[in-house]
């Protein structure tokens, strides 16, 4: 066989399946039930073997691959080659008589590295195969057409200030399209083009490393650098393609610079009236480093005014706030010095000693003010007795300019914390006294405000609060502590106790109360006695025995009570004492009614309550019964369809010529007698001219008596509301001509009806229902009926 084209190897599967230039054929037998594949030779006329072709070809026209020649091909144009799989056709053309194979266009390695084709040769004239169809392929050869590309076109880092020869920084990688396996093609070397000499970077690994010493790579001095790192392929020879890429190297802060003041003196002035917490200025320093690093605290070192002043520092501003810690006074010291210090919060002892800070020199002037008068406390408490007189000095305050000119005070009190003006404070010299009477059972404090003012200047005001406390005078006599309901039984022994007593008193001695208990020498003592237990109680015992009720129900008992103070107090309260009938125990069971009255009984004012709310109910009562008795008048019409006398109601089913409970309806009956109810409405205007009723046949004497009654009682209705000022203008029986327009059964009254002058046929209200049959027979009858 002969085969002309790019020399190569046979790829690993064709060694395999060939030996000796002829094919090995493999063929599936099958031995103790397993399938074994066993060789076998077949010879073939050609063999086919690997081409490679040049990528990115240039020229114009088709670009020769290799040329496939098969041993049974004479040369006498009776063989065909033909050429199918991946691009054949479009890609790989073959010439059917040379067999010379062709690429149509130019290839791209990267794109796709190699094409599987398939070759066979076929006779020409009817297409059989002369040999089996055999697989070669076709592979690119690279060239270096593809220049390195770094995985960022733009890269950012960070590294520390004041770093190390060498520090690593960050690391850039390139890559090429083009076959490592071939040549140089993909072989790449990195080397930096801008950022010297501050940075270098790894020709081999893209590593990039700081080149300059900690004292070169300062960020205060420079933060930012742009480094350009290339990526250049064939190993960095000439003729190769390089790629680029840019680096943002930030050199980050570290605490290598200490705070430092920018000024050495600060001078500042504070009023005099100014309060604590004030600021009175602010002091800088300057910190070259930022963040965390830059942060500061000020303090106070020494100077005169530490207790006077305080420094705190501003963690948005990293400044110094001198403020007023005591209040200050012109008068005593004029100006302070003060020495503030400033130091790094987070000191690095890397770069920084830990003790490294700065000093400057505060002056602080207090300006002079016009100040309102001081008093010398900043509260009084005074104490008077209650039983003090009028006019009686209570103490006094005393309040100074403290200004140099030393202006006059003039004192007054302020009248909203003495309303009843109890006391009174002497303009000139501050002495406080009374204006009227004290109680200290009525109010034992008195809280006022004393204002002092500059007698130049009223506007220049200050004030004090004064606490008065009224001392107790012994000015009031004890008394019982409650109303006792006190008894005794009559079947009670002599010196049985009754009854334990105590005492009350108004004032507060300083050693506590102490009361005495005896019977008032105008009670009589044959009845009962007083006992003083000494505890400032008393008990109370009967003296004889034999009480009886119906006797007497009641005894009054006086005992004095006094007090151990001086002046000493006393008084004398009555004790009532019920005589009761009661078991054998003491319990009591029955007293006199009188006594029992009198001590169980209702005040005057729940009598008067009682008897309001009884009076109340009975005009309730009699209300009720007055609005009950009152009739309501009906209105003559209720609605504008519902016109009608109470004759007949419309809207209501009546028992016909049996209801013997309703009026006579003999006069619907016999029209001739409602002459007059041809008269027209006052309120209205009639639609069509009304004409006198049809002509009626003679009544019976009967007829013509009842027909006279209903006249009568018609007149008789017309002159009542003719007469009634609440009566509509127009009378009731002119409503009977008027049902209203459209009514389909018209007017069922006889008084109005003149529609027709002859006979009327009522016979269709049967059809309306049982209820109108009745009507009917009533009104559809013959002549005959009406003489009933």
């Amino acid at each position: 066989p002969v085969f002309t084209g790019t020399p190569c190897l046979l790829p690993a599967a064709s060694r395999e399946d060939y030996e000796g230039g002829k094919r090995l054929h493999k063929t599936r037998v099958t031995q103790e039930g397993r399938d074994v594949e066993t060789p076998r030779r077949f010879k073939r006329g050609w063999m086919w073997k690997q081409f490679f072709l040049q990528e990115e070809y240039t020229g114009t026209d088709n670009q020769y691959i290799g040329k496939l020649h098969s041993d049974l091909d004479r040369g006498d144009g009776t063989v065909m080659y033909v050429l199918t799989g991946e691009g054949a056709g479009t890609i790989f053309v073959i010439d059917a008589n040379s067999g010379d194979l062709h690429a149509t266009r130019s290839l791209d390695r990267e794109e796709k590295p190699y094409y599987s084709l398939r070759a066979q040769a076929v006779n020409k004239k009817n297409g059989i195969p002369l040999e089996p169809e055999t697989e070669f392929i076709v592979k690119l050869h690279d060239i270096n057409d593809n220049e390195p590309k770094f995985e960022k076109e733009v890269y950012t880092a960070n590294v520390p200030e004041r770093s190390h020869v060498g520090t690593s920084v960050i690391q850039v990688t390139a890559h090429d399209a083009d076959d490592e396996m071939f040549g140089l093609s993909a072989k790449l070397v990195y080397s930096i083009s801008q950022g010297h000499p501050y940075f270098s970077v790894e020709s081999n690994t893209g590593i990039i490393r700081t080149a300059l010493g900690p004292s070169d790579m300062d960020r205060e001095q420079r933060e930012h650098y742009q480094v350009v790192i290339e990526a250049k392929d064939m190993g960095g020879q000439r003729g190769g393609l390089t790629g680029s890429t840019t680096v943002n190297i930030t050199l980050t802060d570290v605490n290598d610079n200490p705070p430092q003041f920018s000024q050495s003196i600060y001078q500042f002035s504070i009023p005099e009236l100014a309060k604590a917490g004030e600021v009175v200025g602010r002091v800088r320093a300057v910190d070259a480093d930022i963040g965390r690093n830059a942060e500061m605290v000020f303090t106070l070192t020494s100077g005169d005014g530490l207790d006077v002043f305080d420094v705190t520092t501003d963690r948005n501003t990293q400044e110094g706030i001198l403020t007023v810690k005591k209040p200050l006074d012109y008068e005593k010291k004029k100006s302070y010095t003060l020495q503030i210090q400033v130091r790094n919060t987070h000191p690095d002892p890397r770069f920084v000693s830990v003790d490294s800070k700065d000093s400057a020199t505060v002056r602080v002037n207090v300006e002079d003010v016009d100040e309102p008068p001081r008093f010398e406390r900043s509260s009084y408490i005074l104490e008077v007795k209650e039983d003090a007189a009028v006019g009686t000095a209570i103490g006094s305050v005393s309040a100074v300019d403290p200004d140099a000119r030393r202006s006059p005070v003039k004192y007054t009190i302020d009248r909203h914390t003495d309303v009843d003006r109890i006391f009174n404070v002497h303009a000139g010299n501050g002495s406080i006294f009374l204006q009227k009477p004290l109680d200290r059972e009525n109010l034992a404090w008195h809280n006022i405000s004393v204002i002092a003012a500059e007698f130049n200047d009223p506007q220049q005001t200050s004030r004090v609060p004064v606490y008065i406390r009224v001392l107790d005078v012994n000015d009031n006599a004890p008394t019982l502590a409650y109303l006792y309901d006190t008894f005794v039984c009559e079947n009670y022994k002599s010196g049985q106790k009754i009854q334990t007593i105590t005492a009350v008193d108004r004032d507060e001695p300083k050693d506590g109360h102490r009361f005495f208990f005896s019977l008032a020498p105008e009670s009589p003592r044959a009845n009962f006695s007083v006992r003083d237990n000494g505890d400032n109680t008393a008990s109370i015992f009967t003296r004889r025995t034999g009480f009886r009720r119906s006797q007497k129900s009641t005894y009054l008992v006086s005992v004095v009570i006094s007090d151990r103070d001086i002046p000493m107090q006393s008084s004398t309260s009555t004790l009532t004492i019920r005589v009761c009938t009661c078991t054998r125990d003491g319990t009591m069971e029955l007293c006199n009614a009188e006594a029992l009255s009198g001590s169980a009984g209702l005040s005057t004012g729940a009598l008067v309550a009682i008897l309001l709310c009884v009076l109340i109910l009975l005009l309730i009562v009699v209300l009720f019964a007055a609005l009950k008795r009152q009739k309501k008048k009906e209105p003559l019409i209720i609605s504008k369809e519902d016109v009608r006398d109470n004759v007949v109601s419309y809207n209501d089913e009546g028992g016909g010529e049996e209801d013997t409970q309703a009026f006579d309806i003999g006069a619907l009956r016999h029209p001739e007698a409602m002459e007059e109810s041809n008269k027209l409405r006052r309120d209205i205007l009639p639609s069509e001219p009304l004409y006198p009723p049809p002509p009626l046949r003679r009544a019976t004497a009967a007829s013509a008596r009842d027909n006279a009654d209903v006249r009568d009682f018609i007149n008789q209705r017309v002159q009542e509301h003719d007469g009634s000022p609440t009566a509509p203008p127009y009378d009731s029986l002119a409503t009977y001509a008027y049902e209203g327009n459209g009514s389909v059964a018209e007017s069922l009254s006889s008084l109005g009806s003149a529609s027709s002058e002859g006979a009327q046929d009522y016979n269709y209200l049967s059809e309306w229902g049982p209820r109108f049959r009745k009507l009917a027979d009533m009104y559809g009858g013959e002549e005959s009926d009406w003489d009933c």
